[in-house]
C-alpha cells in the first residue's frame, strides 16, 4: 500500500513518556525500513495542527498513558479526518480506566479479580480484610505499572493509597491471585500465542516491564492447548466488548485453583525491544517491520 506521509507519535507529556519515545523509534525505524515516509512526531512539542500543514495522511499512535491512550487524542484525530491506528475514542478511553474496564466487563459477564474502589476516608483496615493480604493498589489511570503497589502486611494499603493517588484521582485495591499473570496480544482480529510473565522482582512493576533482562516470557505458556484456547478466545471478547479495535492487548491473572480473570486491556502496547505484542507476534511467524505495516494498514478514523 502507499501510506503516504505518516507521524508517527511518540513522546507527549503523560508519566510513560520515555517508554513511548522507545516504542515510537523502533516503530519509525521498522516503517523506514519498509520504505514508508514516516516522520516522528512529538504532541509535546508541535501542536496537532501541523499535521495538515505538513500533509501527514496517516498517524501510528505509539503513544502511552494519558494524552496518547485515553481518547483525547484520538477524538482530536477524529476532528482532523486523519486515520489512526487502534482504537476509537470509547475504546481508548475505557480500556484506560481500570474501573470501568472491570464495570463493563462484569456487567458482560467477564471474570474480573474482586477489588474496591478506594477513598481518603475510607476503612482500609475493612478493605484489608475483604480482600485479604497481599493485595495490590493502583491508580485506575496509569499504565506501565507506575504507582502500584503490591500491599502484603496489615496496615499497609493506607501508603499504598497515597503512592497510587499522586497519579489518579481514583486508586483501586484489588485481590491479588496466585496463580500466574499471562498476557494476549490481538491484532486485526486475531489473538495472538499466550505470553506467560515470570518476573524475578516482587511482581511485574516498571524495571521488570523495561529495565531488567530477568524477566522471563515463557512462549509457550505451559497452560496446554486447551487452556490457551480458551484464554485467547476470552481475549478477543474482553476486546470486543470495550470496542477494541486493530490492536492492543489483554492481560489476565490465574487463581490458585486455575480460573482465570481478566485484568485490563491495553490499545496502545508498548513497541520496545522488552515489549510483549511484537514477541508474541514472533512466534506467530510475523515479523517487526511486518507487524508495523499490518497495524499501519488498518489505520482508520471514528
Amino acid at each position: 500500500m502507499d501510506f503516504g506521509k505518516v507521524a508517527v507519535m511518540m513522546g507527549g507529556k503523560s508519566a510513560e513518556r520515555e517508554v513511548s519515545l522507545k516504542s515510537g523509534a523502533a516503530v519509525l525505524a521498522a516503517l523506514r525500513s519498509s520504505g514508508v515516509d514516516a516522520h516522528s512526531f512529538d504532541p509535546q512539542d508541535r501542536a496537532l495542527e501541523a499535521l495538515h500543514a505538513e500533509g501527514f495522511q496517516r498517524v501510528f499512535i505509539a503513544l502511552h498513558g494519558r494524552g496518547g491512550e485515553d481518547g483525547t487524542l484520538q477524538g482530536a484525530l477524529d476532528l482532523l479526518e486523519i486515520p489512526y491506528t487502534g482504537s476509537g475514542v470509547l475504546a481508548s478511553a475505557l480500556a484506560m480506566d481500570k474501573w470501568r474496564s472491570k464495570l463493563v466487563w462484569q456487567a458482560s459477564g467477564l471474570p474480573v479479580p474482586d477489588y474496591v474502589v478506594l477513598d481518603a476516608a475510607g476503612d482500609f483496615a475493612a478493605v484489608e480484610a475483604r480482600l485479604g493480604l497481599p493485595l495490590f493498589v493502583k491508580p485506575a489511570n496509569e499504565g506501565s505499572s507506575i504507582g502500584i503497589s503490591k500491599v502484603k502486611q496489615a496496615g499497609g494499603l493506607s501508603a499504598a493509597f497515597e503512592l497510587a493517588a499522586r497519579y489518579d484521582a481514583c486508586v483501586i485495591a484489588e485481590r491479588y491471585l496466585a496463580g500466574g499473570e499471562f498476557t494476549v496480544g490481538i491484532v486485526n482480529g486475531r489473538a495472538l500465542p499466550v505470553i506467560r510473565i515470570v518476573p524475578a522482582t516482587e511482581f511485574y512493576d516498571y524495571d521488570a516491564k523495561y529495565l531488567r533482562d530477568d524477566t522471563e516470557y515463557r512462549i509457550p505458556s505451559g497452560l496446554g492447548e486447551q487452556r490457551e484456547t480458551e484464554m485467547r478466545d476470552l481475549a478477543l471478547r474482553a476486546f470486543a466488548v470495550l470496542g477494541g479495535r486493530g490492536w492492543g492487548r489483554v492481560d489476565f491473572m490465574l487463581d490458585a485453583a486455575g480460573c482465570i480473570y481478566c485484568l485490563e486491556a491495553n490499545t496502545s502496547p508498548g513497541m520496545t525491544d522488552h515489549s510483549l505484542v511484537p514477541m508474541a507476534a514472533r512466534a506467530a511467524g510475523i515479523s517487526f517491520p511486518q507487524l508495523v505495516l499490518d497495524l499501519l494498514a488498518e489505520a482508520r478514523c471514528g
